[in-house]
């Protein structure tokens, strides 16, 4: 038999790795999450607390890999810990209607075309700061500055 089936040499030690289970690092690598972010996760219970090796590695299922590609799809779409977390709850009970599922994305995109409006509203601001200074003065003359520190050209 080969010593060496299923097994990973780490320093001396050999470590035996159990059929099916990924370490942290190959869950990593699989979904493009880092090592961090899967601790979060697990930590805010978006994921599975992992099983652990006999030489106390995190271990995860194949699952794991479908559910952290779901948590971070959310994440790309910029929800929330908490919205992930209901909207696992509701992924876990699937002959529930999806009203709470369309309900949270409305609110969502209200809360995002709220934020829109406010990045438009300081990129305005920013232009109009902008228009206070030419490139051709020095900058003890710059408006933008003299606006910032409270100052317009007559010294007020």
């Amino acid at each position: 038999m080969d010593m060496n089936a299923h097994c990973n040499i780490y320093s001396n030690y050999r470590v035996k790795r159990e059929a099916g289970k990924l370490k942290i690092g190959e869950l990593a690598a699989r979904t493009g999450c880092s090592v961090q972010t899967i601790r979060y996760y697990e930590k805010e219970r978006l994921l599975p607390v992992s099983q652990r090796s006999d030489g106390n590695f995190r271990l995860y299922d194949r699952s794991a890999v479908s559910l952290l590609v779901f948590i971070k799809h959310c994440r790309s779409l910029d929800l929330s810990i908490a919205e992930i977390r209901h909207l696992l709850e509701l992924n876990a009970s699937p002959g529930t209607g999806c009203a709470d599922v369309n309900q949270m994305i409305e609110s969502h995109i209200g809360q995002v075309g709220q934020r829109i409006a406010e990045l438009n509203q300081l990129r305005g601001q920013l232009v109009s700061l902008r228009e206070n200074c030419s490139s051709n003065r020095r900058v003890e003359h710059c408006g933008i500055l003299q606006i910032l520190t409270g100052f317009d050209d007559a010294g007020h």
